[in-house]
């Protein structure tokens, strides 16, 4: 997050944050939606599926791991990926709340 003084906010707003920056490119919106239908995948089947380079598609997977959307698992020279449960709750968590709110809400 660079100059943005993350040390200013709570732990849960800045991993919110980093999951919504990762979660910013159409890319790995796909990447994300790919293994929802396939379940886990290796990073070959990813390329195949999209209109990008290997080394462009290992970079959007690197992005979607750090944060801990998805991880990976090495199986022999390849790493089968598939989306980490947790970052998932901790996204609902954070919208459902925000719905809560909102259905309670009256706005202009």
């Amino acid at each position: 997050m660079g100059a943005t003084k993350t040390e200013h906010f709570t732990e849960q707003q800045n991993k919110i944050a980093s999951i919504a920056k990762a979660l910013g490119h159409p890319a790995r919106i796909a990447i994300i939606e790919y293994l929802m239908k396939v379940n886990e995948c290796i990073c070959g089947d990813i390329v195949n599926e999209l209109p990008l380079a290997q080394p462009t598609v290992s970079q959007h997977l690197k992005e979607l791991k750090n944060v801990g959307i998805i991880k990976g698992n090495i199986e022999g020279n390849s790493i089968c990926y598939c989306i980490d449960d947790k970052a998932i709750e901790v996204l609902n968590t954070y919208f459902s709340k925000i719905i809560e709110t909102v259905s309670k809400t009256k706005c202009c």
